[in-house]
């Protein structure tokens, strides 16, 4: 029986890595449960992402996965986008949909954390300087999601040359990103001196390549495949 569903062109990836904890949190559509939890992946520099993902209890029980703490995990699938209510306000949250399990035949070069994107710049390019001197570019791109009439809204950073190309494009213009979706903690203050630690996720994009239109494209710094 082939369990796998079709992946989207336009958005794909695969993790691989550890379970956190073992999943609690559950919800049906149309019937259909599905169970989210989240996985923590090694980067090169020993520091780690932790990021949440999405699965149907179908999938689980048709790979026989076992869902326990440390358990290693590799996963296909695409990054998503949802608007929760949370704490009154409207929320954008990403998760990985996971639409197949993958093993050592079906992986990208054995690398644990990969997704890549083909979308259009929905917001102005945000491009600035940290105070090292890192030229960084933040664009918040949207992937039609095919067959659903829908789009996924996912923001994404560059870093040096293809930051100062992506600062260059205008809403609408349609790329193709290779990165890492990456974790990082920050602190926002809810009330005067009153600080609470949030995790925000986004792509950090490695390869780019630019559209000048449907069909031809400018390479950014990297190749991409």
């Amino acid at each position: 029986m082939n369990s796998t569903i079709e992946l989207c062109s336009n958005n794909k990836g695969q993790l691989v890595g550890t379970l956190v904890e073992k999943p609690n949190k559950t919800f049906e559509i149309e019937g259909e449960k599905f169970i989210e939890g989240k996985i923590k992946v090694d980067r090169l520099s020993e520091t780690v992402d932790i990021l949440p993902f999405t699965i149907s209890e179908k999938l689980v029980k048709a790979f026989g996965l076992n869902l326990e703490e440390g358990e290693k995990l590799a996963l296909g699938g695409e990054l998503r986008s949802y608007n929760r209510l949370i704490e009154g306000k409207s929320r954008l949250i990403l998760s990985f949909f996971v639409k197949d399990v993958l093993n050592n035949k079906n992986l990208t070069d054995n690398n644990t954390n990969l997704l890549k994107l083909t979308g259009y710049i929905c917001k102005q390019p945000n491009y600035r300087v940290t105070p090292f001197n890192r030229e960084i570019c933040d664009v918040l791109l949207a992937v039609n999601r095919p067959n659903f009439n829908k789009s996924d809204y996912i923001p994404c950073i560059l870093w040096g040359r293809n930051a100062l190309l992506m600062q260059e494009q205008k809403v609408g213009t349609k790329i193709t990103l290779i990165g890492r979706i990456q974790s990082r903690t920050y602190k926002k203050e809810i009330e005067e001196g009153v600080y609470e630690e949030r995790t925000a996720y986004e792509v950090s994009g490695q390869k780019l390549q630019i559209f000048e239109n449907e069909n031809e494209a400018t390479k950014g710094e990297g190749e991409i495949v």
